[in-house]
């Protein structure tokens, strides 16, 4: 890991004036629902479990926070595979509107697999991107170039999976080895 990985890794980690990235708190699940809400591209799920995911998965996501208030403006939520420990799933990322186009993103995903990398010894990273989604497209896959390493995709989820009506297939994105963790 290289010295600017190890600083990603960092509890608090100012990313720019004004904004830092942190560990989620209970307290910042609405916040989180919000900003997923507000995405309209995310497919939101109930609040009930941001506050869970803010609770039982707090090491394993982050979120960006706006000083001096500290409120949350952008999250990154995911979690280590059961059956495949050494692969981070990444389940949600979204930046406030008012916040987009900064690369917070990326820094967000950059940050919470370096910090996951050194904690736990992740070696990959893997995401589901429904077809035409070209900002998770594009985070993703500069993702694996900057850390030098593949990405696969497959279909994992198809159209006719979903129970609740239309939905478009779930691409899975299987990213890795990831250089950083050699």
């Amino acid at each position: 890991m290289t010295a600017a990985q190890a600083d990603l890794s960092a509890e608090f980690l100012e990313v720019s004036e004004g904004l830092r990235i942190d560990r989620p708190e209970v307290a910042d699940g609405a916040a989180l629902w919000r900003i997923a809400k507000d995405s309209e591209a995310l497919d939101l799920n109930s609040s009930y479990s941001y506050l869970l995911w803010c609770r039982d998965f707090a090491g394993t996501s982050a979120v960006v926070r706006a000083e001096p208030d500290g409120r949350p403006v952008g999250f990154l939520t995911a979690y280590l595979r059961p059956e495949r420990p050494h692969t981070l799933l990444v389940w949600q990322v979204a930046v406030d509107a008012a916040y987009r186009g900064r690369g917070l993103a990326a820094r967000l995903l950059d940050a919470v697999a370096a910090r996951v990398a050194a904690e736990h010894g992740v070696t990959g990273v893997e995401t589901t991107i429904t077809p035409g989604n070209t900002a998770s497209e594009r985070l993703f896959t500069s993702f694996a170039a900057r850390h030098g390493a593949t990405v696969e995709r497959e279909v994992l989820f198809d159209t006719r999976q979903f129970p609740d009506g239309p939905h478009d297939p779930e691409v899975l994105y299987r990213i890795g080895p990831l250089e950083h963790t050699a």
